[in-house]
């Protein structure tokens, strides 16, 4: 009963964006959401056709948008039969509801198409779980808009009274006790996890941390020379990937985790804590950004942020920019008072501090640089844990 409740998204279905700008935002920043949210829709399959923003300072409580430009929309989604409306904003369920009533399709905000994309990346049982456990404690209030919608689908009479009230009783007892299980599953899982990180305590940990899509993974398959899924998709990893490498001979375990976004669910970080440890137990972090991208500098604040949220902070952390091979200056994303003709200028800005190192995951460029600089943030670990150990220059 509850897949049958949750409708979710087929590939090849089209769908309008819809987006609110507030009036101290740039008009390039919201271009980047629109962009960063049709991409989200891009990875499920889904071909975005249009797009409609709106000058508000906050969500209309009824329906998010105002009413004419709601009549906009429900305009074009008819003309052109469009399968999904696409909100870059969570929605409540009341105005899930009454967006549904008066578009008469699937609905979605930025949260649960973020769900759906990991729900069909997950690929260990920790992940699956935890994906799961999320969708369920998102779906919880807002069983009452799927239900109505179902009800519509089937003839019925759209009382609130009713079959249709019941079956919405048994779909919320249902979820409980789901997210129930699921949550006795998943102790026992991080139990297990617990148990292999304790195992680990000898060795140096580093983690590749940073936004979503910016190269993470090709830096992970290239740095353990293993056969890892490395895609131009957002969150192409979900689950956390652990891999023994050695540089210089000194041996540390490097772990591939889920990208950040902004807006990322709620629901989705209370979940992926366990994945996350793998951060948080981590002696040295590698924050990888996307130096191409116009927005690499909200990309590095929205890491920072999520980094503190899950309390991690003061760890060692080398600053990866990647993809200088596809750096632009008229897109660095740098204030106009720091000059931007060339990449030199750019390292040589306030940006490359000691702890910065530029590269090209996918061309190799500057990786002896960068394999340096992890031997020297790792052999200082390596020396606290093994004080006996005979120090080499890195060759």
């Amino acid at each position: 009963m509850i897949d049958e409740v949750s409708k979710k998204i087929v590939q090849g279905e089209t769908a309008v964006l819809v987006a609110l700008i507030g009036s101290h935002q740039k008009s390039e920043t919201v271009d980047e959401y629109i962009d960063e949210l049709a991409f989200l829709a891009k990875t499920l399959g889904v071909e975005t056709i249009n797009v409609f923003t709106q000058k508000l300072e906050k969500p209309d409580k009824r329906s998010f948008v105002g009413k004419g430009k709601l009549e906009e929309i429900v305009a074009f989604v008819k003309a052109k039969d469009v399968d999904i409306v696409i909100f870059d904003d969570d929605l409540s369920p009341s105005q899930l509801r009454n967006l549904e009533k008066e578009l008469e399709i699937k609905i979605y905000d930025r949260s649960l198409l973020i769900l759906d994309i990991f729900l069909k990346r997950a690929q260990t049982a920790q992940a699956k779980t935890q994906v799961e456990l999320a969708r369920y404690q998102y779906l919880m209030p807002r069983l009452t808009r799927m239900w109505t919608h179902l009800e519509r689908q089937r003839g019925g009479t759209g009382t609130r009274g009713g079959a249709g009230e019941k079956e919405i009783e048994t779909d919320r007892r249902n979820i409980r006790n789901q997210i129930t299980v699921l949550k006795e599953k998943l102790k026992k899982i991080e139990k297990q996890g617990v148990t292999q990180r304790k195992s680990r305590g000898n060795i140096v940990r580093v983690a590749l941390v940073g936004y979503t899509n910016v190269g993470k993974s090709t830096l992970m398959r290239i740095l353990t020379k293993a056969d890892i899924l490395a895609e131009n998709k957002l969150f192409a990893t979900v689950d956390a990937t652990v891999r023994k490498v050695v540089i210089n001979q000194v041996p540390f375990l490097l772990s591939d985790t889920v990208g950040f976004i902004r807006k990322l669910p709620h629901h989705l970080i209370e979940s992926f804590k366990s994945t996350l440890d793998e951060i948080r137990e981590a002696d040295v972090l590698l924050h990888v950004v996307d130096v191409s991208h116009p927005a690499f500098e909200d990309h590095i604040k929205v890491v920072n942020e999520t980094l503190r949220d899950i309390d991690v902070t003061d760890k060692p952390t080398i600053l990866v920019y990647n993809k200088i091979d596809l750096y632009s200056p008229e897109t660095d994303g740098l204030e106009e008072e720091v000059e931007t003709d060339t990449l030199s200028q750019l390292k040589a800005s306030h940006f490359s501090n000691g702890g910065a190192v530029f590269i090209s995951a996918t061309k190799k460029e500057n990786m002896e640089e960068f394999r340096k600089k992890i031997f020297e943030k790792v052999e200082k670990k390596h020396f606290t844990i093994f004080p006996n150990y005979l120090r080499n220059e890195y060759y």
